[in-house]
């Protein structure tokens, strides 16, 4: 910004600021607004209020009285309205003062809050892509006011004269540009009615485009929002507004929930999506204000959980931001969020009480999201809980059939507990839900809260081994020296081994070893390893009685049986190794370096041996 040279004057006198015009027109157009094609937006926005204010006028007037025509034909871009129209008082006090809205006005904050733009600066969006705005226009306030013509340049200087009325027969105003070369791009023809039937689809007042090759004018919004319609019948309505969703959104939504908010004067549909997402991937949604399109990436309208909907939205009460291209955050909008989770709750419940199948659907698609919400909402907690899928030792369960036939629900810690004692605790009867997934444990833990005669534990290593049988004293002394060799070639891994009867029969061996279990024992090498150092003294302060994996052998498998007989130490070492690394993989958890080295160097070992025995 460049000052001029001004006389000297008194020191503390008032200074007025001056502004660079092309300077403010380049930090609007790579600051505020996110792409030029936003002019076509504030020119059908300043035409809408216009248009609101003659409706103020004359209360009386047909709602179709009035209306806003488009014209552009590649050389000139035009907007025409049959608003209030400006006097040339008018044009002085906000065509030529930059931030100054006519909407600033009124005085009366219900006559404000009619208006959809109140920051005045859209029509500076104009010389994003022409260097000159003509504005024609007639006051209707007046009636025998003349037309004034006002031309605002990008260098900042304007002229004002007023023209015959034949200039302007009837009140309204006329926005002329004439687009820059490197503008093509927004102000082509196609490129316009798109526009205007991207932002101006739902605006409640006629708008009419013609491309200047003489046929009839094509109507941008020729019917009203679909919610807003009269259909025959309620599956006619959900049909229409399952057909709008896909337009706008490009797939066929498991089902349409109507949204109306009456305080706020918000109508519209969520669409429920037939795909699973990501938890906590938000959806944008399509968000309009008084029928003209704000944004179509709106997270902060929904709550983070409502992530298997998109919606589209036309509301009365909301605020826009500076650029009209956001909300802004206030106690309104917090207020509207908290209303529209109510709803998508509202419709769980009636969809769980009296659709099953579409609950059915809806759950297999979006049960993350839907025990995302119930973890933190105690009427979902209640309604759903017993509706939703687990994995457990049943297969794939709800709770509500596992907890029949389990009073005593065990949960595990991760996904590689669950693994590693699935076959063993099925066969020993044992009910266990695989808890490692997200909110699945928090859940699970939940359930006496619905269902108060089962009882959840988490499921711990020692659970596990007291319903597994203990062998024969005999058989454990004839097992001792194989065991003793075992534990000794295992003690690299804080591996202890045990032999028990168990079923499945073909299982040879079952390796209990929990994440915790692991972590503690990587603290122990580490601070071994750093004995003497700072590090070593700090994690020797946390030092505890490492808890060690245990190797269950299982006497029932033939193989088992025939290992523990074995009197060759070397070979005795390796079978022990072969059963653990066995084990380890069945575990599904992710193998040490030591492990792979492990489970490769007993394979080879024993292919070695079995050959040299064959020879």
């Amino acid at each position: 910004m460049t000052l001029p040279h001004t006389p000297a004057s008194p020191a503390g006198a008032d200074r007025t600021f001056q502004v660079d015009l092309r300077g403010l027109v380049d930090l609007l157009s790579h600051h505020l607004y996110s792409s030029p094609r936003v002019y076509l937006r504030e020119l059908l926005q300043n035409a809408v209020d216009a248009l609101t204010a003659r409706h103020g006028l004359e209360p009386g007037a047909p709602a179709d009285a009035f209306g806003i025509r488009l014209y552009a034909d590649g050389s000139v871009v035009r907007v025409e309205d049959d608003g209030v129209g400006l006097t040339e008082a008018d044009v002085h006090t906000f065509l030529a003062t930059i931030g100054r809205s006519s909407k600033r006005a009124e005085q009366v904050a219900e006559q404000r809050a009619d208006f959809i733009g109140q920051f005045g600066i859209g029509l500076l969006s104009c010389f994003l892509v022409a260097d000159e705005i003509h504005v024609v226009s007639r006051s209707a306030r007046t009636p025998d006011a003349p037309a004034v013509e006002w031309r605002g340049r990008g260098d900042g200087s304007y002229t004002v004269r007023t023209l015959p009325a034949a200039a302007r027969p009837r009140p309204g105003t006329t926005v002329t540009l004439t687009p820059r070369a490197d503008a093509g791009e927004w102000t082509r023809p196609a490129q316009v009615h798109a526009l205007a039937r991207h932002f101006g689809s739902l605006l409640r007042h006629p708008v009419t485009f013609d491309d200047g090759t003489g046929g009839p004018g094509a109507a941008v919004n020729p019917e009203p929002a679909p919610w807003a319609r009269t259909y025959p019948t309620p599956g006619a309505r959900s049909r229409a507004l399952a057909a709008y969703g896909e337009e706008v959104f490009g797939f066929t939504p498991l089902d349409t929930i109507d949204l109306d908010l009456p305080a706020v004067g918000l109508k519209g549909i969520a669409c429920v999506l037939p795909d699973a997402v990501p938890a906590g991937r938000r959806h944008g949604h399509r968000v309009h204000v008084k029928g003209m399109l704000l944004s179509e990436q709106a997270e902060e309208i929904l709550p983070e959980w409502a992530f298997f909907v998109r919606c589209v939205l036309d509301a009365e009460s909301l605020r826009p931001t500076a650029s009209r291209e956001s909300l802004y955050e206030d106690d309104t909008l917090a207020a509207v969020r908290d209303a529209l989770a109510e709803r998508l709750r509202a419709w769980i419940a009636r969809t769980a009480a009296s659709d099953p199948d579409l609950l059915g659907r809806f759950l297999q698609t979006h049960h993350l999201a839907v025990k995302s919400l119930a973890v933190h909402d105690d009427e979902i907690l209640r309604m759903l809980l017993p509706w939703l899928p687990f994995e457990t030792t049943d297969g794939h369960a709800t709770l509500d059939e596992f907890a029949r036939t389990h009073r005593t629900v065990l949960v595990t810690a991760s996904v590689e507990e669950f693994r590693q004692v699935a076959a063993i605790a099925a066969a020993a009867g044992l009910g266990v839900v695989n808890g490692g997934y997200t909110y699945d444990r928090e859940l699970v833990h939940r359930l006496p809260e619905i269902r108060p005669e089962v009882s959840v534990a988490d499921l711990d290593p020692g659970t596990l081994t007291a319903h597994l049988d203990p062998v024969d004293r005999e058989t454990e002394l004839a097992a001792a020296a194989y065991l003793a060799q075992a534990r000794d070639a295992l003690g690299v891994f804080d591996c202890d081994v045990a032999l028990r009867t168990f079923q499945p029969a073909s299982a040879p061996a079952l390796l209990l070893d929990s994440r915790e279990a692991r972590h503690e024992r990587t603290r122990s090498q580490l601070a071994r390893e750093q004995q003497g150092g700072v590090w070593g003294d700090i994690l020797g302060h946390l030092r505890q009685e490492a808890p060690r994996a245990q190797l269950i052998l299982n006497q029932l498998n033939p193989l088992v049986r025939t290992a523990v007989t074995i009197d060759e130490p070397e070979l005795a070492r390796t079978s022990a190794e072969a059963l653990y690394g066995q084990a380890a993989m069945l575990s599904r958890r992710p193998l040490r370096p030591a492990e792979s080295s492990l489970i490769n160097r007993s394979f080879l070992d024993l292919l070695a041996h079995a050959l040299r025995k064959d020879s």
